[in-house]
């Protein structure tokens, strides 16, 4: 998980300082040169550091801190509003043109990721209500075109190539072809190198000068470190790059390159890529960062997540089966499935205010589980799903012989069904509805919030 190890050294440096009743100026020193090393573990820039720690200890040895009642909670509050400014303060938008198509230019060293990375923005931005166009500009990497293609079918966005020719003549026929077929955005997939060359930044010039895109957008691997801090100051002295985008953050447990590039190239962190998926991309929140940086959770991120996973029409829909105590195993598995969609449990945790997410490293809904589930209840017919209770010996034998499994694993999903149906008739009787009423159970609204998120 990102920032891991930088999470745990700050968690313990404020634990020590959390143990003292007043602070001395000593105290805090002590506190800022834990923070220091932290942050120099975490592949931060030395000079980013220097920096940094010399602002929040000016801001910590004042009197308004080592007077207060608790000195502790107020260094951690100037240590989250410090790393918010280092990582841009605000959220940074992407310029959408006011006259169609924005263009979008993914710039990056080889294997950064640009190809997947592209079509992932690409497909956010669809989810916006945008109609993309993918453009292939790569020329030289083997399967380049055919990587694009794949990843755009995957996603049902159009891609336009033509083939070998000169990447800057396909940039300008792919913004043309955008007029003229309604697509309100074209992102350019532009060619990377291993290291950073004359010819490559030459290439992407002509590009620029040919379409003068919107955005450019340097794509970047995280777990490179340092190297993504140079790799973003060199395109950006060739360039003038508007934003930039992080890939295999979730992979990077320092974290340093986030901290870094902002500060070293005054150019904003705008999307993350967060996994290998196609929908795990995500706006950068320098605020929602910094407190889960600091072990304080990200909850909106997490209610945005939760949002994207559950199908609303499916929810209210299941929410009236509820009050009418219909739930079905069709329904158990349509749940069990959204559940499954939100990700690694330690992903989740990650976003829940003191939650050690550490300890919850690789935990995940066990997909093998969920598979034979699945395969159970896709095995049954339409009336044995709405109605298990029909289910003699003789069924389950064909179940568990069609989904590949033992007649034990087909009464051990029935049994389970069963105590979730009870519980959920239980929530439904009309004495707790009455007792929610008269709020003996707060926020339950009438003993159906469970209806929008998870029944069980």
């Amino acid at each position: 998980m990102a920032f891991e190890g930088l999470t745990e050294k700050l968690s313990n440096a404020f634990k020590k300082l959390r143990g003292k009743g007043r602070l001395t100026e000593a105290d805090v020193k002590e506190a800022m040169r834990e923070i220091r090393m932290a942050l120099l573990e975490a592949d931060v820039s030395y000079k980013v550091v220097k920096d940094f720690v010399s602002k929040v200890s000016e801001r910590a040895v004042g009197s308004d801190v080592l007077e207060s009642l608790t000195p502790a909670q107020m260094i951690v509050k100037i240590v989250n509003e410090e790393l918010t400014a280092l990582m841009g303060g605000e959220d940074a938008k992407l310029t959408i043109s006011s006259k169609p198509p924005t263009v979008v230019m993914l710039v990056g060293l080889q294997g950064a990721g640009k190809t997947t990375n592209g079509a992932k923005l690409a497909g956010l931005m669809k989810k916006q209500g945008k109609r993309p166009l993918l453009a292939a500009c790569d020329i030289y990497r083997p399967a380049a075109i055919e990587q694009l293609e794949v990843v755009g079918s995957q996603l049902d966005i159009p891609v336009f190539q033509m083939g070998q020719i000169s990447p800057v003549d396909i940039a300008r026929a792919a913004v043309e072809h955008a007029q003229k077929h309604g697509s309100d955005m074209v992102f350019l997939d532009t060619a990377g190198r291993l290291h950073v060359d004359e010819e490559l930044m030459m290439e992407l010039q002509d590009i620029k000068n040919a379409v003068e895109p919107d955005e450019i957008l340097l794509v970047v691997d995280a777990m490179i470190g340092q190297d993504a801090v140079n790799a973003a100051k060199a395109f950006d002295d060739a360039l003038d790059l508007t934003g930039v985008m992080l890939t295999k953050l979730d992979g990077d447990a320092r974290g340093g390159a986030a901290l870094s590039i902002r500060a070293v190239t005054g150019k904003p962190i705008k999307f993350v890529g967060m996994g290998e998926k196609l929908d795990q991309v995500e706006v950068f929140h320098p605020d929602r960062m910094a407190s889960r940086i600091l072990g304080m959770g990200d909850v909106l991120s997490l209610i945005e997540k939760a949002q994207e996973s559950f199908d609303l029409k499916k929810a209210q829909e299941l929410e009236q089966r509820l009050r009418k105590n219909k739930f079905t195993l069709t329904d158990f598995y349509d749940q069990l499935t959204q559940v499954k969609n939100m990700g690694s449990l330690s992903d989740i945790a990650g976003m829940l205010p003191g939650v050690d997410a550490k300890a919850l490293e690789g935990a995940s809904v066990d997909e093998s589980a969920l598979g034979r589930t699945e395969a159970i209840i896709l095995s049954m017919t339409p009336a044995e799903r709405e109605e298990p209770s029909i289910l003699n010996n003789s069924r389950k034998k064909r179940i568990a012989a069609g989904a590949g499994v033992q007649v034990v694993d087909v009464n051990r999903l029935l049994k389970q069904f069963d105590a979730m149906r009870q519980m959920t008739k239980q929530m439904t009787s009309p004495r707790m509805k009455k007792l929610a009423k008269k709020g003996r159970f707060g926020g339950m609204g009438g003993g159906m919030g469970m209806g929008r998120g998870f029944p069980f």
